[in-house]
C-alpha cells in the first residue's frame, strides 16, 4: 500500500525545537515512514528534485546577470544532488537518527553546491541569498571563520524552499555550501579520506589535514590581496586616461620628475 507523503513546512525554532515541538514533528513524520522505509521513494524525493533543479537554474541566473552587466560575478559555478535512498538511510545509521526523525535530523537530502573564486564573493553570495523572497534561510553555520577540527572550511546555508507540485505547494529543505576553489578541493580529498578512514583518522593523517587546510586558506587570502592590488592599479590608470589634464592624455608618456 502506498503513502501520500507531505513535506513539513520549517521554521528556525525547528532546529532548535523544544520538547513540545518535538513531540508534534514526531507524530507528523511517523506518518510518512515505517521501519526506515519510505513505500515510494520516488514520490518523496521528486519535490528535492524539482528543489535542486529550480535553485540550480535561479543561481545560474544570476550569474549570467553579472556577465550581462560586465561585473565579476561572484558565482564560478553551480552543482546540486538529491540524497539517493541508500544514501540516506545510511546517513540515519551511522549517526543513529530514528526513522521517525529523518526529515529533521537529515538536513541535506537536497543539496546545492556553489564555487567562487574568491572568499570575499562566499559572503556576497550569501547576502544575495538571504536577501531573496522566494525562499527563507533557516540556518547558517560559517565554517570559514570557524571552521570544523579537520580543518573543514565551507559556508553553509539551511533554506526553506516551496515546491509547486501538480495539485499543491510542498516545503522541503535544501541545503546550500559556498566555497571557493581551493576550499572545495581540500574537502573533496578530505571525503575520500573519511570514506576509507570512516571518519577517525590517524593522528598524523589529521594534522597534515590541518596543514593543507591552512595552505589553502593562506592560497585564497593570497589571491584575495593580489586581485586587490589588481582592481586598484586598474582603477589609477582609467582614472589617469580619463583626466585630461594627464601628461597621457597630452601626449607626453615621460615620467614627471
Amino acid at each position: 500500500m502506498s503513502i501520500t507523503v507531505r513535506h513539513i513546512s520549517y521554521n528556525s525554532s525547528l532546529l532548535y525545537a523544544n520538547k513540545y515541538t518535538y513531540t508534534k514533528i514526531r507524530k507528523s513524520v511517523t506518518k510518512l515512514i515505517k521501519d526506515n522505509f519510505i513505500e515510494n521513494w520516488d514520490l518523496f524525493l521528486a519535490p528535492y528534485e524539482q528543489a535542486v533543479e529550480e535553485l540550480k537554474l535561479k543561481l545560474k541566473n544570476i550569474r549570467k546577470e553579472y556577465r550581462t552587466l560586465h561585473r565579476h560575478t561572484p558565482i564560478e559555478f553551480v552543482t546540486g544532488r538529491v540524497k539517493t535512498r541508500e544514501s540516506i538511510l545510511e546517513k540515519m545509521e551511522m549517526r543513529e537518527i530514528e526513522s521517525e526523525d529523518m526529515l529533521i535530523g537529515v538536513q541535506d537530502i537536497a543539496g546545492i553546491r556553489i564555487m567562487c573564486q574568491f572568499v570575499e564573493d562566499i559572503y556576497e553570495v550569501a547576502e544575495l541569498i538571504k536577501a531573496r523572497t522566494d525562499f527563507k534561510v533557516l540556518l547558517i553555520r560559517d565554517y570559514i571563520h570557524h571552521h570544523k577540527p579537520s580543518g573543514y572550511r565551507s559556508y553553509h546555508m539551511v533554506i526553506e524552499y516551496p515546491v509547486q507540485r501538480a495539485k499543491n505547494v510542498e516545503t522541503v529543505i535544501v541545503e546550500v555550501q559556498i566555497r571557493t576553489l581551493a576550499m572545495n578541493f581540500w574537502a573533496t580529498i578530505e571525503h575520500s579520506l573519511n570514506y576509507k578512514y570512516q571518519g577517525e583518522y590517524p593522528n598524523h593523517i589529521l594534522e597534515r589535514l590541518e596543514r593543507a587546510s591552512e595552505a589553502a586558506f593562506m592560497l585564497d587570502q593570497e589571491m584575495s590581496e593580489i586581485r586587490e592590488e589588481i582592481r586598484e592599479a586598474t582603477q589609477f590608470f582609467e582614472q589617469r586616461y580619463e583626466d585630461p589634464d594627464t601628461a597621457i592624455n597630452k601626449g607626453n608618456y615621460e615620467v614627471n620628475q
